[in-house]
């Protein structure tokens, strides 16, 4: 009996270490346009949008409180994400792509997140939003969507068609997407404005109405789900990159959710975000997958202006919580998002963490989980927080964040400490730049988060030594084309210097 008891407890131990060797399937949920306050949890005296699906994961699992995305808008953001690189660093210095016609922003020969997981076994597939250029081939005889092409006097909307409505043809072949960057499998569009133009891998399928994206892409998603699903019991795990389109504008939720929230259509379709989760979510149960599976859901920056805020403040819900500023700018609302971690046996639920990261640090915290160094010529913005996942180690575990608004304006985070190079809010906050100027503001913000998490006094002017040491950091991070230890790295072009010229 002693013996047998002996052998049970050495199966049992063996198959804890199984277990905890056993590499995990990975889903990352990147809404669009979602405002840390959107997520009741972490907003519960100022959000009034319901979101049960997003707290219960919470609660399973772990969420930060100081998670930023690489700069306020969305395709800098999703570059930083997928290379562990910030986008600035590119040619793309400040705005977003625009259409279908970009080049694609991510070189063919650098890593990705999908890249790496590949290597390690992984099947990988990204549904949704891809937002980082295509470089398309239109059918013969058809042109794209671009700016010179919107005018469309048959759209009653003084000749700008509808949003969403700008699709590339049936038939266009994507030579530069998502399957050439890391992903096996690829089903989405390239952004918003183009949602109707459907793609799978390299082509342009079919076109749909911009308000059925969302539906049927929790559709794929779960589809997804479910045929990896026996791979997946058998040792062979998946990567889901999953950039939903929503709530980002057009906002257009399903006639089942319309009314549901009580504060417009934004409110609904935040409420259909959550239930797209909640649909993943059980889907991964369903499957038998849930307690092998990392999840994490995150947005790739504040709300936007255009989701009515002003409105939503009025009935109480202030999506950017009490943090200033929306979408766009270099104010914390701009960059400061929801980020949930559960992952069975790994992180502890109900946990919360205060560490200071941000979205380019999935690519290290990845390569950790995986075991697998990153090379000198990759991922050089990005700062692993496993241990944190693990409750192995405390904050801070960064030297230093760097925002980016939309027009190009930098802030640097060291601490409590955020040092912005611009006078107002960078992007389309009030005051924009040039009206900062013309009111007489510094050229540069300094704001001590823990004692004034809203921005509201600048002590740049009482703090000229630590205003210095933020700006030379800022500075060398520019240079060494890297934030990271490591050998210095090439910038794609060259980083403008401080400071910035407000552009227009």
């Amino acid at each position: 009996m002693i013996r047998f008891a002996t052998w049970l407890l050495l199966l049992s131990a063996m198959g804890q270490g199984l277990a905890a060797d056993r590499k995990p399937n990975v889903v990352y949920i990147l809404a669009d346009d979602l405002g840390y306050g959107d997520v009741q949890c972490l907003n519960p005296t100022r959000g009034k949008i319901r979101t049960p699906h997003l707290d219960r994961l919470a609660s399973q699992g772990m969420r930060f409180t100081d998670a930023h995305s690489g700069a306020s808008v969305c395709t800098p953001t999703r570059y930083g994400l997928l290379t562990g690189r910030y986008a600035w660093r590119t040619r793309l210095q400040a705005g977003v792509f625009d259409g279908m016609k970009n080049p694609a922003l991510i070189a063919p020969q650098r890593l990705t997140v999908g890249k790496l997981f590949q290597q390690h076994g992984y099947t990988t597939a990204a549904l949704g939003k891809w937002h980082l250029g295509f470089d398309p081939k239109l059918p013969e005889g058809t042109a794209g969507p671009d700016k010179k092409e919107e005018k469309d006097p048959a759209s009653g909307e003084g000749g700008k068609p509808p949003a969403g409505t700008l699709g590339m043809p049936v038939g266009t072949q994507i030579l530069e997407g998502p399957v050439t960057r890391g992903f096996d499998y690829f089903w989405g569009c390239s952004n918003a404005r183009t949602m109707s133009g459907l793609i799978e891998n390299g082509r342009v399928i079919e076109t749909i109405k911009p308000a059925d994206m969302l539906p049927r892409l929790a559709e794929r998603a779960v589809a997804y789900v479910t045929a990896q699903a026996e791979a997946a019991r058998a040792g062979r795990p998946f990567f889901l990159y999953l950039p939903l389109t929503s709530p980002h504008t057009p906002i257009l939720p399903s006639p089942e959710w319309q009314g549901k929230s009580g504060l417009g259509d934004y409110g609904d379709f935040v409420m259909q975000t959550d239930a797209v989760v909640g649909r993943v979510l059980e889907a991964l149960e369903t499957q038998g997958l849930a307690e092998h599976t990392l999840v994490i859901f995150t947005s790739d920056n504040g709300c936007a202006p255009a989701a009515g805020t002003p409105e939503l403040e009025k009935q109480g819900h202030f999506a950017s919580a009490a943090f200033r500023g929306y979408k766009s700018d270099v104010w914390e609302g701009g960059h400061r998002v929801p980020f949930l971690v559960r992952w069975p046996g790994q992180v502890k639920a109900g946990s919360q963490s205060g560490a200071l990261i941000c979205h380019t640090d999935f690519m290290a915290t990845g390569a950790e989980i995986l075991g697998s160094p990153l090379p000198p010529d990759a991922a050089e913005d990005s700062v692993s927080f496993l241990a944190v996942l693990r409750g192995e180690e405390d904050p801070p575990l960064r030297e230093a964040v760097v925002h980016h608004s939309i027009n190009g304006q930098f802030a640097v985070r060291q601490g409590p400490w955020k040092l912005g190079f611009c006078p107002g809010s960078g992007g389309w906050g009030k005051p924009r730049d040039p009206a900062a100027r013309t009111q007489g503001l510094p050229d540069m913000q300094l704001y001590d988060l823990q004692a004034d998490p809203a921005e509201t006094k600048n002590l740049q002017a009482e703090n000229p030594e630590l205003t210095a040491r933020l700006t030379a950091l800022l500075t060398k991070y520019m240079a060494d084309g890297r934030s990271t230890p490591g050998p210095p790295q090439a910038n794609d072009v060259e980083v403008q210097h401080l400071p910035l010229p407000a552009r227009k």
